[in-house]
């Protein structure tokens, strides 16, 4: 059996949806499963471009015997070595023992620590700039350092302007459609498209404007990456570069408020959820309310990533703040998260220190953020003479949505 379909002149997608892993690294939630695209080329010689999960190996194999129709592999294109894209890379090998594998001199050297396998006849080694040409096709190579890993080139095909792209504009879930014209992109997978970016690339921003920039001369009919849904269309190609331009610059893409609360006996619960009235009361539209608690950080910096406002309310638990907003802002430092207005509401029984580390975090860990308003810090439960502070905060936080920039005057 075989799943691949012809994107352009020789150019084939091929592609798996993996419905059984739960968690992607181990670490993110998949409710709606992972795919891993590969693409083959065929011409005077053929070629492969990126490998596949080893959990989804024999469907990778069964899909290039099908397209090669008994023919060789003269090429594989080792972009990156990422085991979610090299997991199949030596029963590939195995059954073709005499391609060639493009890569970068760092990508044999992670080969080589990954499977203990040298292969030396089999290396082409490439650089910025070098072209192999397989017939009409003509693929140019572009270093993509650390989007995300060290290694990453992306591969264009300078004849049919196709960018093979990698991690890059990839994105979690599945689909049983090919391309992002086909479903309704922005409604449907815009989400799980913004997650991937924020938790596997996010922390690489200036690194991506780069590539951006390399893109920038280029004439580009079709994006093609490792993961879910390619982009054929004028209009879904600028969509993805335009959102990648907000995220990498840390511009939200949406004045609004996003509430990351986390409570242990519904206290700080109900100050989140009064301030959330009070923003309603001064006409804020966009506010989101969630809690740490029971939603994945994953979820939550991509939120962080797209709104241009945060409030973080969250209880003191044995004298330190409470685990779960720990861990929310341990992974927004890590993802280098900037640019953007604080307000922060502690809550306490007989020691304050909740309050304490969340203005650290803005004031001190996360890159020009700055605290809005003043603080709030509740004695075990929000009393009636607080309720002042509670209104002014929101008038606050109303009026800095008010006086922001339009986010896409700042990309």
């Amino acid at each position: 059996m075989h799943c691949v379909e012809e994107i352009k002149n020789g150019i084939y997608w091929m592609g798996c949806n993996d419905f059984r892993t739960e968690m992607f690294e181990h670490i993110f939630p998949l409710p709606f499963g992972i795919s891993y695209n590969s693409y083959f080329i065929d011409d005077e010689k053929t070629a492969v471009l990126d490998a596949m999960d080893k959990s989804v190996r024999d469907e990778f194999l069964e899909d290039i015997e099908y397209l090669l129709k008994g023919r060789t592999l003269d090429y594989f294109f080792l972009n990156h070595m990422e085991p979610d894209h090299a997991g199949s890379i030596l029963a590939l090998v195995e059954k073709y023992p005499n391609v060639k594998i493009i890569g970068q001199a760092q990508t044999f050297k992670l080969f080589e620590q990954f499977y203990r396998h040298p292969m030396p006849n089999n290396y082409v080694a490439v650089k910025e700039g070098d072209q192999i040409k397989l017939g009409k096709h003509v693929i140019q190579m572009i270093k993509a350092p650390m989007v995300h890993w060290p290694e990453v080139m992306l591969a264009y095909d300078v004849t049919d302007k196709v960018l093979f792209s990698v991690d890059a504009f990839g994105m979690f879930g599945t689909s049983g459609n090919v391309y992002a014209d086909q479903v309704d992109f922005e409604r449907d997978y815009m989400d799980e498209f913004r997650r991937y970016y924020v938790n596997i690339v996010g922390k690489y921003g200036p690194q991506v404007v780069n590539v951006l920039k390399k893109m920038d001369g280029l004439p580009i009919e079709v994006v093609a990456p490792v993961h879910g849904l390619v982009f054929r269309t004028p209009e879904t190609i600028q969509l993805i570069i335009h959102k990648y331009l907000h995220w990498a610059k840390y511009v939200p893409e949406q004045n609004g408020v996003v509430i990351a609360f986390a409570s242990i006996y519904g206290n700080t619960e109900r100050a989140a959820c009064v301030l959330a009235h009070k923003l309603s009361l001064q006409g804020i539209r966009n506010i989101h309310l969630y809690d740490v608690s029971k939603v994945h950080p994953s979820f939550l910096t991509a939120e962080a990533w797209k709104y241009s406002h945060l409030v973080l309310a969250a209880p003191t638990y044995n004298l330190n703040l409470y685990l779960p907003m720990e861990n929310f802002l341990h992974d927004l430092k890590t993802l280098q998260f900037q640019n953007r207005k604080i307000a922060v509401i502690g809550c306490h029984s007989w020691a304050s220190a909740a309050q304490k580390t969340m203005i650290e975090y803005v004031e001190k860990k996360f890159k020009n953020c700055e605290v809005l308003g003043t603080p709030l810090d509740i004695r075990s439960s929000l009393k009636d003479e607080e309720e002042g502070i509670l209104d002014s905060m929101a008038k606050t936080i109303a009026k800095s949505i008010a006086e922001s920039p339009d986010p896409d005057s700042l990309v």
